[in-house]
Order: structure tokens, then C-alpha cells, then sequence
């Protein structure tokens, strides 16, 4: 603190500042220098649609595709869209489908309650089926895409 004595007459008292934005600025370009230049992301791809599927829903013409949809209960019960499958059944038959396919993606529609470890396995059985990329879908999805 500094005083100085003004022209009224008696001592005036001012802060110095001049430290303050010293100490501002260090802090400043010790953020800036510890920031991290990469930035880590996810690389997600989004499926484009086709006009002819929006001309097809503009025109209530249901679409049929060709995916597979590996369904799972609360009671580890495994459907193949609406083939009923066991869990050692479950990688031939995969590898059955997706031998004589050219698109690898498949999905996993599993329960809420579901333990994720059931869903890993079915996964990793997926994988060394010759599957390629493995899409998840929640119950919440599926109320959603039926409204």
C-alpha cells in the first residue's frame, strides 16, 4: 500500500495494482502452457439416409432390411430377430449368417436389468463370428422409434 499526499491536504491511500495483473497474467499463461493441444474424442459414423427411404416412409411403405438384431432379456433369454438361440448355439450361428454376408454390423437389443458382462460376452462371441461392428440398443430407443 502506498500513501501518498494529495493536493487536499492530508495522506491519500491507493492499492498498487501493478502486482496483482503481474501474478494475473503468470497464472494466465501457466494455464494456456498446461492446456492439452490433442484433443481425445470418440469417432462415432452416422448412418446417412437414402432418399428413397424417406420417399418409401413419406409414403407409409415399410422398409425390410437385412439386420441382424441379437435380442436379450433379464433372464439371458438370446433371440436372432425372432429366432430363439442358446448362448453356445449363438457364435455358429452368427458365424453362419455373416460368412456369406457383406454387411458385418449387427445390433444387441439387451434388457435394463441386464448385467454388462452378459452383454461383453455376447459381444466377444460376436467378434470372433466374423462380425463387424456391434451396435447397442436400450428398451428407451425402442419405445421411441415405435411412437
Amino acid at each position: 500500500m502506498a500513501m501518498a499526499v494529495g493536493s487536499s491536504g492530508g495522506p491519500k491511500s491507493d492499492i498498487n495494482v501493478t502486482p496483482y495483473i503481474d501474478i494475473l497474467l503468470v497464472l494466465l499463461i501457466i494455464f494456456m502452457v498446461i492446456q492439452p493441444i490433442d484433443q481425445y474424442d470418440l469417432e462415432a459414423r452416422v448412418p446417412e439416409r437414402s432418399q428413397d427411404e424417406e420417399l418409401l416412409k413419406q409414403k407409409d411403405i415399410k422398409i425390410v432390411t437385412d439386420t441382424i438384431v441379437v435380442s436379450v432379456d433379464s433372464k439371458a433369454n438370446l433371440m436372432i430377430n425372432a429366432d430363439p438361440v442358446l448362448l453356445n448355439q449363438l457364435g455358429p450361428r452368427l458365424f453362419e449368417i455373416y460368412s456369406a454376408r457383406a454387411n458385418k454390423n449387427m445390433f444387441i437389443r439387451g434388457a435394463k436389468d441386464l448385467p454388462f458382462g452378459t452383454v461383453v460376452k455376447i459381444i466377444d462371441i460376436a467378434k470372433g463370428a466374423g462380425v463387424g461392428d456391434v451396435g447397442l440398443i436400450t428398451e428407451e430407443e425402442v419405445q421411441q422409434a415405435t411412437d
